[in-house]
């Protein structure tokens, strides 16, 4: 059966898709420039002005300069090392404690969801949090990009509350086979919960593959540097004698050192852009199934 749909309805639907591809436009182009920059012959770009529509004349010396850069590469590893371990340890400490907090029968449920939302709101500040990391013996370790963050409230709330609408009586059938909880919870909440996994899995290493802060203010040793630390070295100190070097004069110094900004961004930002494809089918799924009803 065909709906017909009013005149007005109509209008509304070619008005919210013209808005919608406006924003789409506004929010895409920074990165299109960036991207068509980065191929772009550095003359005839720091000549270019206004919309940049295309690459102006080509180049890949930019990218070739930054794939020789021995700190992208230490960047690269120790991002991807903190991205797997951070987030392998992110879904299984969240799901636990989702877990507890979605059980009916616990009696202190309530208080400790109460405790753990007032997280969310209220900290300690950012010279506490130093302090601690500091006398715990994390200072200057991988572990402390690690393990300060290994349960987001947020992400943790939105996982209980999956767990919560899972039927009670695919638990007690479990149990009546002599399951407990480790099982009930990694061979059946878990699998069942997938959207909504998938969903916490992106959104973690999201936030591992972003972060710089907590690197800039616990870390030393370069050799253990994100590489979102090295960009951002990059893009503000504009000290780039180790990846310029050999460059004949300050003219073209500074071309140089423009396009390997751009060609650091994108090759910093394109591995974790290619992983939505993958996810984004469960996301919206995920999200409204975890998404907070009470």
């Amino acid at each position: 059966m065909v709906v017909k749909r009013s005149v007005p309805e109509r209008i509304f639907d070619v008005f919210n898709v013209l808005l919608m591809g406006i924003l789409s436009v506004i929010f895409a182009y920074p990165m299109l420039y960036v991207l068509f920059a980065s191929f772009s012959d550095p003359a005839q770009l720091i000549a270019h002005t206004g919309i940049l529509f295309g690459p102006k004349g080509f180049s890949l010396d930019g990218y070739r300069m930054v794939l020789k850069t021995p700190s992208i590469w230490t960047g690269y590893a120790n991002t991807i090392f903190y991205v797997c371990a951070g987030t392998f340890l992110n879904i299984i400490l969240s799901s636990m404690g989702a877990y507890v907090l979605s059980r009916k029968g616990f009696a202190y449920r309530s208080v400790l969801t109460k405790a753990i939302v007032f997280t969310m709101y209220f900290s300690g500040g950012l010279i506490p949090f130093y302090l601690t990391i500091h006398n715990v013996g994390l200072y200057n370790t991988r572990l402390a990009l690690i393990l300060p963050v290994a349960i987001n409230t947020w992400n943790l709330i939105v996982m209980r509350t999956s767990f919560s609408q899972i039927p009670e009586s695919l638990e007690e059938a479990a149990r009546i086979d002599g399951a407990n909880d480790f099982v009930i919870l990694f061979r059946i909440f878990m699998p069942v919960a997938k959207s909504t996994l998938a969903v916490m899995v992106l959104f973690y290493a999201v936030q591992h593959w972003n972060s710089w802060f907590n690197a800039m203010i616990f870390l030393q040793d370069r050799d253990k540097f994100p590489l979102q630390l090295f960009l951002r070295e990059i893009l503000l100190s504009g000290s780039m004698m180790d990846v310029t070097a050999g460059t004949s004069d300050d003219v073209s110094n500074a071309l140089t050192t423009m396009m390997i900004k751009y060609c650091t961004i994108i090759v910093s930002t394109l591995p974790i852009l290619c992983v939505y494809p993958f996810l984004q089918k469960y996301f919206a799924k995920g999200v409204m199934i975890g998404s907070v009803k009470e």
